[in-house]
């Protein structure tokens, strides 16, 4: 995902040039002294305000709603109307790291789904379908 954001800011490509919508970071870590690439995220949030968000979830610093450790799922769902929207008009989601994360961020999304009056699992084929849909993770 670096990369992909490094092509759309800090490189001179020709979809960077033109660009003109949100990517949103959410990353997730132990504590922020761990914190990969930190650098690079801040000068890209100087410099595109507007195009680049941001979001930590620091286990081991942060507290969810709930009192516990602040994971990505707990972190995404703090934005969760948000997301839906922004999916339901073309966004696409990726996730990329460790794949023991991806049952908690499904569960989430499955609760989300549910509260919203949706099926998960057709609205994941739908996203799929779509193309907006991405995971990389090991």
């Amino acid at each position: 995902y670096r990369s992909f954001l490094k092509r759309l800011f800090v490189e001179k490509t020709p979809f960077g040039e033109v660009y003109k919508g949100l990517a949103w970071l959410f990353l997730g870590v132990a504590n922020s002294d761990a914190l990969l690439y930190d650098d690079d995220w801040q000068d890209i949030l100087k410099k595109y305000p507007d195009n680049f968000r941001l979001d930590y979830a620091l286990s081991r610093e942060q507290l969810n709603v709930n009192g516990g450790k602040m994971y990505i799922q707990d972190k995404v769902a703090e934005y969760a109307d948000e997301i839906f929207e922004r999916m339901d008009n073309g966004a696409h989601m990726y996730f990329c790291g460790l794949k023991g994360m991806m049952p908690g961020i499904t569960e989430m999304l499955e609760g989300v789904s549910t509260k919203k009056g949706l099926v998960f699992e057709e609205k994941l084929k739908e996203w799929k379908k779509a193309g907006q849909w991405h995971v990389e993770v090991y």
